[in-house]
């Protein structure tokens, strides 16, 4: 079987909150949108943010979606990124969880909620190498 997710969706309870804080926070489009759902093509995979009842009657599991489990990472290039990118994300209707620093491990990164409270670490890896079309390959 391929290494490979197709599609994550996410449940939110304000679809067009949702949209302005990935639109306006991260700065990405959309590619489909209805008023269930809004798609975006990512690297490889789409992400889907689907309103939290649909979701639910689609996978027969009423109540059962809760966000926090998770934390979903977007890797940036540069040290220097990770802040902005919080701030931005913040100014979309995002939370900050936790402030950017140096982990123990190394590199720079911080958290920020999106307005259904899915956990997003803005992340920076020097050991990681991002290629020019934003495909993250994991290295030590």
């Amino acid at each position: 079987m391929q290494h490979q997710i197709s599609v994550i969706t996410l449940a939110t309870t304000d679809l067009s909150r949702s949209r302005r804080f990935y639109t306006e926070g991260f700065g990405w489009s959309p590619v489909f949108e209805n008023h269930e759902i809004v798609f975006y093509q990512m690297n490889g995979f789409v992400l889907g943010t689907f309103l939290k009842r649909s979701l639910e009657e689609d996978m027969k599991r009423p109540g059962l979606l809760l966000p926090g489990a998770f934390s979903l990472a977007h890797n940036v290039a540069r040290r220097e990124d990770v802040e902005p990118v919080i701030a931005c994300l913040a100014k979309a209707g995002g939370r900050v969880i936790r402030p950017a620093d140096e982990p123990p491990h190394g590199g720079f990164r911080g958290y920020v909620a999106d307005p259904d409270d899915h956990a997003w670490e803005i992340t920076w890896n020097p050991a990681w190498s991002i290629d020019e079309n934003g495909h993250v390959t994991f290295g030590l």
